[in-house]
């Protein structure tokens, strides 16, 4: 086999490969063998068709497939002999195969780029002081944790005021300057708190003193989209039916209350416990700042462009998370008003740094010989399935299913470099 390497740009590679007119041979008469035994021709027996009527009748299907044989494995062995790693599966161009002849073809390949990770035992890394956790802001979480346990009751004597939330029918359509307006969106059973940041501006002001069964109709501004400054200007009109109105009743702030939670005597202990989950949240912020610093150090020694496929299966990674994280909270992501293509140049930049850092500590953990172990990744297997509510066989069957394996176990080497990196470091306090 010949092999012939050409860099045409950032880190793509050019394969030329030309297979021997002896290897195509063979090729062909293993194939034309295998049609031999399950082609009908009429006039002969089923697996009695003469070689010679196979090869002729059949010709083009015969150089496909021994061109589907021979090529991927001729891929491999010459991106071996040459010492590349692709990131993505090879394009495959200009095949050329007959019999007699030399089978041909170029690949396109897009590999993992040579990288020098330079000196890195001594990075110096800042770190800010965990942020002080005061009084303030255990009252805060207090005051969370009433709303969150709070009970509702319907209001009928007054009508609503900030703090009750509206159930109500709604319908929304834009009203452009340049006279075009949108098909309604309607929307049953909607609840709107009074006075929720969430509200369009001057939406809370229509709601109040309204009732069951009251109709309001009115129109907003409607802000002006960012991908689209020179939009015509638009007004956002409503037309709503009250359902009902709740108020919120808050607990009181007692001993009952905390006792109520399931896990506390008293309301000292539920201010200790948050007092400690918010220090204890402030160190881990800290801590992570400290491993941002790290990657940001890394993904710098990284001048070059690096490959285009990593940075679209981070991207792509990204959106999956997010498709997840809607799922979770039952939304459906079809039906989300999300700019799914917006949502990914968004995330280019940022998952390009993540890729550069990724290859550093690809290289530095193959020079210290950092590898992941199956105890790792039943490690991890566990961590998942607590997080989840799921069994741990459930979350390898799912990794398993979905051929993550390989992918988990790399970003588990990867947090074995960091922290590799991390114990040689010098981390100054700012």
């Amino acid at each position: 086999m010949k092999t012939e390497v050409t860099h045409v740009g950032g880190s793509r590679k050019e394969l030329r490969v030309e297979l021997p007119a002896e290897t195509v041979g063979g090729a062909v008469d293993r194939a034309a063998k295998r049609y031999g035994r399950s082609v009908k021709v009429a006039g002969f027996r089923p697996g009695k068709v003469p070689r010679a009527v196979v090869r002729k009748r059949f010709r083009e299907e015969i150089l496909r497939a021994v061109a589907e044989d021979l090529v991927p494995r001729a891929v491999d062995d010459a991106l071996k002999a040459h010492e590349l790693e692709p990131v993505a599966t090879p394009e495959i161009r200009d095949v050329e195969v007959d019999e007699g002849k030399p089978l041909t073809f170029t690949a396109l390949v897009e590999v993992v780029p040579p990288v020098d990770p330079g000196t890195y035992d001594a990075f110096v890394l800042r770190q800010q002081p965990p942020a002080a956790v005061d009084d303030e802001a255990v009252d805060r979480e207090i005051e969370q944790l009433r709303v969150r346990v709070a009970r509702s009751e319907p209001v009928e004597e007054r009508g609503a005021e900030t703090g009750d939330t509206v159930t109500l029918d709604l319908e929304r359509r834009l009203r452009r300057s340049d006279g075009t307006e949108s098909a309604p969106e309607r929307h049953v059973s909607v609840t709107v708190e009074i006075g929720s940041p969430d509200n369009p501006p001057g939406f809370d002001d229509h709601l109040r003193g309204t009732a069951a069964g009251a109709t309001r109709e009115f129109a907003l501004p409607a802000p002006q989209p960012d991908d689209s400054p020179e939009a015509p200007a638009a007004e956002a009109h409503y037309s709503v039916e009250v359902r009902g109105v709740h108020r919120r009743i808050l607990p009181e702030l007692d001993d009952d209350f905390a006792k109520d939670l399931g896990e506390f005597d008293d309301l000292t202990s539920l201010r200790a416990r948050i007092r400690s989950d918010l220090e204890r949240e402030a160190r881990d912020a800290a801590t992570r700042a400290v491993r941002a610093d790290l990657l940001r150090q890394l993904a710098s020694r990284v001048t070059g462009d690096v490959p285009g496929a990593l940075v679209a299966a981070e991207v792509e990674r990204r959106v999956a998370q997010l498709v997840r994280q809607m799922l979770r909270q039952r939304i459906d992501p079809r039906r989300a008003k999300v700019d799914w293509d917006a949502f990914r140049d968004q995330q280019r930049d940022s998952a390009t740094e993540v890729v550069r850092s990724a290859l550093v500590l690809d290289e530095i953990a193959r020079r210290e010989s950092i590898e992941t172990e199956e105890s790792d990744l039943e490690q991890e297997f566990a961590r998942q399935a607590a997080a989840t509510g799921q069994s741990v066989p459930a979350v390898r069957a799912a990794v398993d299913k979905e051929d993550g394996r390989s992918q988990l176990a790399a970003g588990l080497r990867r947090e074995k470099a960091i922290d590799f990196l991390l114990a040689r470091a010098t981390i100054v306090t700012v």
